[in-house]
């Protein structure tokens, strides 16, 4: 059982990273979401 724990957190981590990589090929997705973050301060 905590091998499939441990795996489950491999593929979690992997899709993050990704999923962040996905999103630095768009930088005006990545320029929008910075503006939206930077507008809650």
């Amino acid at each position: 059982m905590k091998h499939h724990h441990k795996s489950m957190w491999y593929l979690v981590l992997a899709c993050t990273l990704a999923l962040v990589f996905a999103m630095y090929t768009r930088p005006d997705f990545m320029l929008t979401l910075a503006n939206q973050v930077w507008g809650c301060f």
